[in-house]
């Protein structure tokens, strides 16, 4: 069974930092893009972040660029979120997916993922 498990989400304030892993298990992912993904109270679920199979490739949503930093570990089959500079409006549960197609690049779009993680919360105060 294919499992996407989130953690390190949490309670910060305004300015603070957190970092989001995605452990994968069942399958590895090391040939497939992944992404980071969110949802906020009453809004649609949102494009954060993605990163190539090998790591070299990264992309961001403009509202993350410069203080969020996407990572993987292909060996541990684990992805990462370093948050930094976070705000209120960065409040939402953080969604990890993988691709399972043959995707070279980045990608924003979550019709293209096929596995996701349950989410993890990350509540940011004023």
């Amino acid at each position: 069974q294919v499992q996407l498990v989130e953690s390190g989400g949490g309670l910060v304030q305004a300015g603070g930092s957190l970092r989001l892993s995605c452990a994968a298990s069942g399958r590895t992912f090391s040939r497939n893009a992944m992404g980071w993904f969110r949802q906020a109270p009453g809004k649609e679920r949102e494009f954060v972040s993605s990163i190539s199979w090998s790591g070299d490739r990264t992309s961001y949503a403009d509202s993350v660029k410069g203080r969020f930093t996407i990572s993987r570990d292909n060996a541990k089959n684990t992805m990462y979120l370093q948050l930094n500079s976070l705000k209120p409006e960065d409040t939402a549960v953080y969604y990890c997916a993988a691709t399972s197609g043959p995707y070279s690049g980045t990608y924003a779009y979550s019709g293209l993922y096929d596995y996701w993680g349950q989410g993890t919360q990350v509540t940011v105060s004023s």
